[in-house]
């Protein structure tokens, strides 16, 4: 059965619907950076999605193909995921979508080395017929954040932020958002599928302890 990131790390990818504390470790990602709204068809998000897929299944399907990845074992492609923030802004304007800069990610297998990646960015490239320049190898190591999971429409997500800063707050924390640590989500829903009051998000913000 494949190995799939969703069942087997449930504490990052299926919080409850209640903010809860959880310290993220070092994790590798495709990784694809823009600007702009999301919602724009002709715009970098769209594009850096369709640049993301195109690796990950390229790394998936290579167990059918001629190179050989050491320690290869057969994966369900992670969900995708987003970092996101806007110049000048403490956290999220959803009311100013193109002022949106982001990282756009898919986790990878740890297996996956340098050389693996690089292999399969020129092979999706090729493949494809893709210009794949903007796709990096990222590494990202979250420490200790509050997460929550949020169920409705992505300009909804400010009511599921306000829990989270409040719980941080009542644990003593707060909330660390800076130019290295980002707002997170995780998109567990498709959304050209599943209706906006049902989709299903994971909403991560770093924190640090407040001193006593």
């Amino acid at each position: 059965m494949a190995f799939d990131f969703k069942k087997e790390y449930k504490e990052f990818y299926m919080p409850k619907s209640t903010p809860g504390l959880v310290t993220v470790p070092r994790a590798n990602y495709i990784a694809v950076r823009g600007k702009g709204d999301p919602n724009d068809e002709q715009g970098e998000y769209k594009a850096a999605i369709g640049m993301l897929y195109a690796v990950a299944y390229t790394i998936k399907m290579s167990k059918k193909g001629a190179r050989e990845i050491e320690g290869f074992f057969d994966f369900v492609v992670p969900p995708l995921e987003g970092f996101w923030w806007q110049e000048g802004v403490r956290g999220v304007d959803y009311s100013r979508k193109s002022d949106f800069c982001w990282i756009s990610l898919i986790r990878l297998p740890d297996f996956v080395t340098k050389d693996d990646f690089g292999w399969a960015v020129s092979e999706a490239s090729r493949k494809k017929k893709l210009d794949l320049s903007k796709v990096e190898l990222f590494t990202y190591d979250e420490g200790l954040c509050v997460q929550c999971m949020h169920i409705g429409s992505y300009d909804d997500e400010p009511r599921t932020v306000a829990l989270m800063e409040s719980f941080a707050a009542g644990n003593g924390c707060r909330i660390d958002i800076t130019d290295t640590r980002f707002h997170h989500e995780i998109y567990l829903s498709d959304a050209r599928k599943v209706a906006p009051e049902k989709r299903k998000t994971v909403l991560r913000l770093p924190v640090e302890r407040c001193e006593k």
